[in-house]
């Protein structure tokens, strides 16, 4: 019997998901589909009902789901638990288990475009939901020097800020103070969905203070290269898009589900495909 999996969120029409899974499980001659479910956030417990009764073998969970869906799940991995967020579903042995990949497939393309060591880094994180956990996690794990938080709601900020204050110097800013004060990061990191497709003209905060050669990385992959990146470029920042993390996280996920190593490179070079050829 043909294997079932999918992502839900919502909105989640411009997720590339589907066709990078289905090229790894065709890759990997697995007999399996990947499919897209739209799932507003009054139909999340229903959805996940609905994995049980259904058989679906795991799930992708993204925006705005991430947190919300723990209640919902049998098993939290220990690293999802520490999060406080899951991307990433099994369905074993009649147990849902939630993992997060979003911080180590991060990390994975992160690390390789730094101009120098994350220990010697201070970073700005723009936003506070459950993709920002995984990378600010994430980063605090793997040693960043100093990391600030700045959100729309501040109190969520000061919350993943105490999460992580164990570990390493974290503080929060208003989004107004922020901006004043971009020349003093190294690093600044939307994981917001300001400027994803449908939305492309939207920033998530003015680049004018920024320092030139500083790394500015968005979360976002549809469009390609936002406005904000595109004016990151203008300014003389190195640029990431959210491809590299996107890619990560997917193979991570896939592996966990089939036990494989996923076919990354065919993975990415559809996705590329479909992007038409922007990476």
């Amino acid at each position: 019997m043909k294997q079932v999996y999918g992502v839900i969120g919502h909105p989640i029409g411009h997720s590339l998901s589907p066709i990078m899974h289905n090229v790894a499980f065709k890759e990997r001659e697995i007999d399996a589909t990947y499919l897209a479910f739209e799932v507003k956030e009054n139909q999340l417990k229903q959805a996940i009902d609905g994995v049980r009764g259904l058989g679906v073998s795991g799930l992708n969970v993204t925006i705005p789901h991430k947190v919300n869906v723990m209640q919902y799940l049998d098993e939290i991995d220990p690293l999802a638990e520490r999060i406080g967020a899951v991307n990433t579903i099994v369905h074993k042995e009649n147990k849902l288990i939630g993992y997060n990949t979003d911080g180590e497939g991060y990390l994975q393309a992160l690390l390789p475009i730094l101009p120098k060591s994350l220990d010697n880094m201070r970073v700005l994180v723009l936003g506070a939901g459950g993709a920002a956990k995984g990378v600010a996690m994430a980063m605090t794990v793997h040693g960043v020097k100093e990391m600030c938080i700045t959100n729309r709601t501040m109190e969520k900020a000061d919350t993943l800020a105490h999460e992580c204050s164990a570990i390493t110097k974290v503080s929060t800013l208003p989004i107004a103070l922020a901006q004043a004060r971009l020349t003093e990061f190294d690093l600044i990191v939307n994981t917001t969905s300001i400027g994803m497709t449908p939305n492309v003209d939207q920033m998530p905060l003015s680049l004018e203070m920024i320092a030139r050669g500083v790394v500015v990385s968005d979360l976002i992959y549809t469009p390609a290269k936002t406005r904000w990146l595109q004016d990151a470029e203008a300014r003389g920042a190195i640029i990431q898009n959210g491809l590299g993390m996107f890619i990560n996280q997917g193979a991570l996920a896939f592996e966990k589900w089939t036990n494989q190593e996923a076919p990354r490179d065919i993975m990415r070079k559809k996705v590329v495909e479909k992007l038409g050829g922007l990476t």
